[in-house]
């Protein structure tokens, strides 16, 4: 089993973390059906982390790095997809975004978020914004509908269509029957989905310092006003650890805030990201933001960066982030 995997060492964390992915969501939404309240509460943490984990999981697949085979990773990726709500996108097309993101060095969006809200009138803005304040990923989800969508008002989609008509249909007869079960667990279900949607977003806002542009077609060039080059791509990279004095959290995250090492390497996969990270760095934290010192910037900027021309300003070196506002709308979970 282990020449399935790309890399030798892969056999026992990949094994791993695909049965914690599928076991967890699958044990996770039976807890959710429990009469008593503390193990559906547990059963909404599990299923959240378990998507969490799908979702990165899903990512080193469209890196190839976790099979030999395009083949198997595709189908892995796609499999992965639907435990995270990402599968009315095809995976090739998720897997596309991605590399587009690491080749061009910049943050490619298919839905321009920040241009939508403010093309919307007043009064609908309003009402995401204060979704948002209230922290529900109103963004994230109008995100997840355009992906839905779009087949249908772009011709170009059009061969897209049945795959998300398919994938709708699956998906509405199988909450049917979780609703049949237990209509308390498909409130909780989604209850789950929304905390897996909104840890991704918080390690995504604070990864990158790109300049975003919105590229609906998959060939649409970005400008070349600014030299790119590995450089560039290294200084507006940030390793956003969830703890820098118990790296064996960052396992939460399968490894993804090591970001830097990341992109330096983007075949490495997720449990060689630690080293990988010494390696590059050695003693030298200038890319490094814990977690902890984002939180309160999350929440305080949580509307600011919904409509902000940039990412706001960061001091690594100072390791002051008050005024970082951080990105939204570069999911790797919706793509066209």
């Amino acid at each position: 089993m282990a020449t399935l995997y790309r890399y030798r060492d892969s056999l026992v964390p990949n094994t791993a973390a695909l049965a914690y992915a599928f076991g967890g969501y699958a044990a996770g939404v039976a807890l959710l059906c429990a009469r008593s309240p503390w193990l559906a509460a547990a059963g909404v943490v599990l299923l959240a982390h378990a998507m969490i984990v799908s979702a990165y999981l899903l990512h080193d697949a469209a890196h190839q790095a976790m099979f030999r085979s395009p083949r198997a990773n595709a189908r892995c990726g796609a499999a992965l997809a639907w435990l995270n709500g990402g599968c009315y996108a095809p995976f090739d097309a998720l897997r596309h975004k991605h590399m587009r993101h690491h080749v061009d060095r910049a943050d490619i969006v298919t839905f321009d978020a920040k241009g939508f809200l403010l093309a919307l009138p007043a009064p609908l803005r309003r009402a995401i914004v204060v979704l948002e304040w209230a922290y529900v990923p109103a963004v994230e989800l109008l995100m997840h509908g355009y992906v839905i969508a779009m087949p249908f008002v772009d011709a170009r989609r059009r061969a897209q269509r049945r795959h998300v008509l398919l994938v709708a249909a699956i998906r509405t007869v199988l909450f049917g029957v979780l609703a049949w079960m237990s209509a308390k667990a498909v409130l909780l279900y989604l209850l789950a989905w929304l905390v897996c949607l909104t840890v991704l977003r918080f390690a995504d806002a604070y990864q990158h310092t790109y300049d975003a542009f919105p590229a609906l077609r998959d060939d649409a060039p970005i400008p070349a006003d600014k030299l790119r080059d590995r450089a560039y791509e290294q200084r507006n990279t940030y390793s956003n650890l969830v703890s820098v004095r118990f790296p064996w959290l960052n396992l939460l995250l399968l490894n993804f805030s090591y970001h830097n090492a990341h992109h330096d390497r983007p075949v490495e996969p997720w449990h060689r990201l630690p080293a990988a990270h010494a390696k590059l760095y050695r003693d030298d934290d200038s890319q490094v933001i814990p977690m902890s010192r984002l939180l309160r910037t999350f929440h305080r900027h949580r509307v600011t960066r919904l409509l902000s021309a940039g990412y706001g300003s960061v001091d690594v070196s100072a390791k002051q982030m008050d005024d970082f506002y951080g990105a939204v709308g570069v999911s790797f979970l919706t793509a066209v």
